[in-house]
């Protein structure tokens, strides 16, 4: 039998996945590494971290009858190489903050509504170009010295194949792609001073870019376009929330939608000539890790899972605003901070813990208001990520969403890698089309409906006045 392998590089983690043809897990090994923070709101890695966990990862699952890989990972990071094609300096990742006069300059320089037309979106602190801009800004050396600009799994596919490819999801993210046209665009690198030598070639994400010890390696996708391929939301109607590092609310589109206040992401999907749009909450179970480390180490997830389901719906009042890396939708607002409002002397640890996980499911809610506001409806939610192992966050959901969630059990938490799995098999010639085979082995189930939808919008509203009431005291540090 042929063997398929997905390989996600996330934030926390790789991932390394080996299924067979009909998508059941055989094997998977995940490797953790460091993030770093030099000052407060920048975010790095080191790149060489990624490589040493998909050395690991992928001796352990095996390439024995491997008929392709496939690349996800974490998106819109900064990888730099000289001209030996070794590391310049660590990785700037998704969530850095660092960039706000960067996307200020390119707002200027581009202008807001051109800028939006091409790259479907505004400049934002967490895509790729404003960190090349802070680079060329703040470290000439380091930018006089680049010869290679790669995203995460980019140089992961490097360090495998010796190409320098990237596909066109992932790109989308740079803010230097023509979203409509997927390709980059001749006249922002121009317009903002970037030579296109230094970006890899473009490819659609079922395409083979290059060989590891002869098994194909595919473009893949950005971990969010992998991880709809494996929820199965490969057409229209379709969605999915993830809740990993980052949390983010999905969906499907057969033609650009943009939002003309630029709140959700509009990018290239992993199925050929097709769309998503997508709003992000920076700090959805990241909120969940950092609670967790500071104040409740002794528990497990699970444990802060069951200890919450002892508090009833609302947190006794007390409220959680996830921003502790800033916030993307709807608030695009990198000086945005976490904020717990309403603490008693009557909230313990318990409260805290609900609220935690309430805050995070109101924040994508916001993101899912952006995508209504824009007519893109769905009738059922995929919950997915780490988070979706969570039954209490999947009844959360529904309930806030009111919508039914369900799961796709095949995957189990694994969604990107599965999709990456899936966009290798498609390369290779194992399946048909991207379609074709989600729909057979993506199948949802374990759905959750609304029981007390009425009762959370009442405290969605709550949570919805509260950013106002504190936005402008922000950034006073």
């Amino acid at each position: 039998m042929k063997y398929l392998i997905g390989i996600d590089t996330g934030t926390s983690g790789t991932k390394t996945v080996l299924f067979d043809k009909d998508g059941n897990m055989i094997k998977s090994k995940t490797v953790e590494y460091p993030m770093y923070q030099p000052h407060n709101g920048w975010a790095e890695q080191n790149p060489d971290d990624w490589w040493t966990a998909v050395k690991e990862t992928l001796k352990y699952v095996g390439t024995e009858n491997v008929a392709g890989i496939g690349l996800s990972g974490q998106m819109h990071g900064l990888v730099m190489l000289d001209d030996k094609c070794n590391v310049i300096r660590p990785a700037i990742i998704w969530c850095d903050q660092r960039t706000s006069a960067e996307c200020d300059e390119i707002t200027n320089k581009v202008g807001k509504e051109k800028l939006i037309n091409i790259t479907t979106n505004p400049a934002l602190t967490g895509f790729t170009a404003s960190k090349i801009l802070w680079v060329k800004n703040h470290e000439p050396e380091n930018y006089k010295k680049c010869r290679h600009i790669l995203l995460p799994k980019d140089y992961i596919r490097y360090k495998l194949t010796g190409e320098f490819a990237t596909d066109v999801s992932d790109a989308s993210g740079m803010q230097l792609l023509d979203v409509k046209k997927r390709c980059w665009s001749d006249e922002i690198l121009n317009i903002l001073g970037i030579e296109k030598s230094l970006l890899p070639k473009v490819y659609e994400s079922a395409e083979i870019t290059g060989y590891y010890n002869g098994i194909p390696v595919a473009a893949g996708g950005g971990d969010n376009a992998c991880a709809a391929v494996g929820c199965g939301v490969v057409k229209p109607q379709k969605a999915f929330t993830t809740i990993g590092t980052s949390g983010v609310v999905y969906a499907h589109t057969d033609t650009p939608v943009i939002d003309k206040q630029g709140r959700i992401h509009t990018f290239c999907c992993a199925v050929p000539g097709k769309w998503h749009v997508m709003g992000v909450t920076q700090a959805a179970g990241l909120s969940l890790k950092w609670f967790r480390k500071n104040f409740a180490e002794e528990y497990s997830y699970h444990a802060i899972d069951e200890l919450a389901k002892t508090v009833q719906a609302g947190a006794d009042g007390l409220f959680y605003l996830p921003y502790l890396m800033g916030e993307r939708t709807p608030h695009l607002d990198p000086k945005a901070r976490g904020v717990f409002f309403g603490i008693s002397a009557v909230h313990t640890k318990k409260d805290f813990a609900r609220a935690v996980l309430e805050g995070v499911i109101y924040s994508l809610r916001d993101c899912l208001e952006v995508l209504r506001e824009n007519n893109i409806e769905t009738d059922n939610m995929i919950a997915a990520g780490g988070g979706a192992k969570s039954e209490l966050w999947r009844i959360m959901m529904a309930d806030v969403f009111n919508v039914p969630t369900s799961v796709i059990p095949i995957a189990d938490g694994v969604e990107a890698a599965l999709g990456a799995a899936i966009l290798a098999g498609t390369a290779a010639g194992v399946y048909t089309s991207v379609e074709s085979v989600c729909k057979k082995i993506c199948v949802p189930s374990e759905e959750k409906f609304p029981q007390n939808a009425e009762r959370y919008n009442e405290f969605y509203e709550i949570y919805k006045s509260i950013y106002p009431s504190v936005k402008d005291i922000f950034g006073y540090m």
